[in-house]
């Protein structure tokens, strides 16, 4: 890993409606780092990837890019250089090969290059086949697909997913896991997936972050904080995982 973290927060508070909903001291992830925000409803984990991908506004605190800070002149910019995945696809109605042809045209791509980019993406999630197909007329598995294929096709440093299998029915979520896995370890793209399935995390990543009310509880390599968990709710996770944290 470098020595410099790819993304850090310093600070990073978040209040909705007047309740303080995040406090985040300090997080950091590395280029090539593949991380697990696990934790129940409520915990914070969607305001905390909101938050660093700077799609809500922060009552305090700071975000690092790289060592460089984020500034709200340079929030754009930043959100370029990173791709967010949310547990309901947000798909237009049109093709499947325009939709993940969309990002990489919002970033200045030409037609041409981002239409091979988008037809890369839909290989790579194994869906080439539906290119022409409305994107409304898809099941479940395969708009979630072209939703991460759309996050892929923009070559992301970073790609931040929101529960993206939740809703998704258990064969289609395990096979899909496994793909994920297997493109973010080839591609090298850092990642940080919010889950409360702590089966579906442990499939992909090198880090967990366990939370609970808006703060980190525990983090660690998975074997350290599946055996040697900090206190009753870690453990609580660790023995029932997904049907205890719902």
């Amino acid at each position: 890993m470098n020595a410099v973290p790819l993304l850090q927060a310093e600070g990073l508070i978040i209040r909705r409606g007047g309740t303080q909903v995040l406090d985040l001291p300090r997080f950091s992830i590395f280029s090539d780092e593949k991380l697990a925000v696990i934790g129940p409803n409520g915990a914070g984990k969607s305001s905390m990837l909101l938050g660093l991908a700077c799609l809500i506004e922060r009552a305090e605190g700071r975000i690092l890019f790289q060592g460089a800070e984020v500034s709200a002149r340079e929030e754009t910019a930043y959100r370029r250089r990173i791709a967010m995945v949310f547990q309901e696809p947000l798909l237009f109605d049109t093709t499947v090969l325009d939709n993940v042809a969309e990002g990489l045209r919002i970033r200045g791509t030409g037609r041409g290059g981002a239409r091979k980019l988008a037809l890369e993406g839909l290989e790579l999630f194994k869906i080439g086949h539906l290119a022409h197909r409305s994107a409304h007329k898809l099941s479940g598995g395969e708009a979630q697909r072209v939703s991460l294929a759309r996050a892929f096709a923009v070559r992301p440093q970073l790609i931040l997913m929101d529960e993206p299998f939740s809703s998704l029915d258990l064969p289609t979520r395990i096979l899909l896991a496994e793909d994920l896995g297997r493109i973010l370890h080839e591609s090298g793209t850092a990642a940080i997936i919010a889950t409360h399935d702590r089966i579906e995390a442990l499939r992909v990543v090198d880090r967990l972050v366990v939370m609970d009310r808006g703060a980190i509880v525990q983090e660690g390599k998975p074997h350290e904080v599946m055996e040697q968990p900090v206190n009753d709710f870690v453990a609580a996770f660790r023995r029932t995982g997904y049907s205890a944290l719902k």
